[in-house]
């Protein structure tokens, strides 16, 4: 197998910007060749708020990442979230000409770029378009259309749907950072491809990218996606509630989530007492470990419940066999995977990027990373899938042309055995 192209995938994150550059070796797994990351200052909850403070951090994050790849960066492929981002199921049709010539990916390119046609409410846009399964000449369930002959050829699709305003914002950004937006992938998707396994999304599995400022939930049964949401809740609302809560500063309010923050208040110590330095010269104050226990729980409690209620609604909760990976920063909470289970009643497993990994720095293994990792997972399936397309448009090409000479060489002949002069051959 050929290495592959280099790809960059953005995170414009709430909490963290970042930059990953990567490609296929020559195993067919993922080689990550640096990674660059920055504070995110201008963005909330998954949208854009100040687009100078945004652009700031994606060149702080790519100059970084440039520096520890070696590679100059140009393209990007930019992940997309937030709470506008919606999903509906629409069945596209195409009418073939005929019966004898084989299903081709043509075919399935042609309903999905008519479904991008698709009469949508004003200020939206359709980001994906993932078909589902395939109906041809009414007969269903058919996962792999190609090849197959057929007349009518129908495609069950999941379209996602964002703000018109929310991705010209993300794409505004990259530019004026002196990149070429390649493409708009939805973060769900992106860090579904990176932690979970095909037997997962066969058996039916939740994915929940608990973010800093959104929770992202992508539902997959059957291999197929079914179901995907964004709640516009986070580890940051957490730490806010601590730092409300303690009556300490924001930084502080970070640091005592990060290193004694747990999900279940049950599972502290009942005396453990942890002391925060004072404000200029202030006494030091003392925070019970339980106490602060109790304040996260009580926030995780409701961003996991608002999670399954998305599961409820998506009405497969009966059919995920696999159950729930989370994956995120807000992931590495301490008893994160325990509560998950207790108010879901599903396994659950932290679920971490390294299933595509191969040689590469050990830190983007944290399931902080998954966004970024999935990013350069579907830019590189893209990039192949763009130079497939070219390869058979080139021997189509060829094919054509060959002919056409062909054709040109047969008249010649002709006219030489009739003569010259007679164009009874045309």
């Amino acid at each position: 197998m050929e290495v592959s192209d280099i790809i960059v995938g953005l995170d414009i994150g709430t909490t963290k910007i970042c930059a990953m550059v990567g490609r296929k070796n020559e195993f067919g797994k993922i080689e990550i060749l640096g990674m660059g990351r920055s504070d995110s200052i201008g963005v909330m909850r998954g949208v854009v708020a100040n687009i100078d403070k945004t652009v700031q951090s994606i060149k702080e994050a790519v100059v970084e990442a440039e520096n520890r790849s070696g590679v100059d960066i140009g393209e990007v492929f930019v992940g997309i979230a937030g709470q506008h981002i919606k999903s509906l199921q629409h069945r596209g049709m195409r009418t073939r000409t005929s019966n004898d010539d084989e299903i081709s990916q043509d075919d399935i390119d042609a309903i999905i770029d008519d479904m991008f046609r698709l009469a949508i409410p004003p200020g939206e846009k359709i980001i994906h378009v993932i078909p589902q399964e395939y109906i041809i000449d009414s007969e269903q369930g058919i996962k792999e259309p190609i090849g197959m002959s057929g007349i009518r050829l129908e495609a069950n699709c999941h379209i996602i749907t964002g703000q018109i305003t929310a991705a010209k914002n993300i794409e505004k950004c990259v530019s004026k950072a002196g990149l070429v937006p390649d493409d708009l992938i939805l973060e769900p998707l992106a860090s579904a491809d990176a932690v979970l396994t095909d037997e997962e999304k066969e058996a039916g599995v939740v994915l929940v990218d608990i973010g800093g400022g959104t929770t992202d939930v992508a539902i997959f049964q059957d291999g197929i996606i079914r179901h995907t949401a964004v709640i516009p809740f986070g580890g940051n609302v957490i730490t806010e509630d601590i730092k409300e809560g303690c009556t300490i500063i924001r930084n502080q309010a970070e640091q005592l989530k990060r290193k004694f923050g747990s999900a279940l208040a049950q599972q502290t110590q009942e005396n453990e007492i942890v002391s925060i330095p004072g404000l200029r010269g202030r006494d030091p104050k003392e925070i019970s470990v339980r106490n602060l226990a109790h304040i996260i729980q009580a926030r995780m409690e409701e961003i996991i419940e608002s999670v399954h209620y998305e599961i409820k609604s998506s009405g497969y909760e009966q059919k995920l066999i696999a159950g729930i990976v989370i994956t995120g920063g807000g992931s590495q909470l301490k008893n994160c995977p325990q509560l998950v289970e207790y108010i879901t009643g599903m396994d659950t497993r932290i679920g971490y990027p390294n299933e595509h990994l191969g040689k590469g720095l050990d830190e983007i293994k944290s399931p902080m990373y998954a966004t970024a990792v999935g990013l350069v997972l579907m830019g590189l399936n893209k990039s192949e899938h763009k130079k497939r397309k070219l390869q058979i448009t080139g021997a189509s090409e060829e094919l054509e042309e060959k002919r056409g000479k062909w054709w040109e060489s047969l008249l010649t002949k002709g006219k030489e055995i009739l003569g010259e002069d007679d164009d009874s051959i045309l």
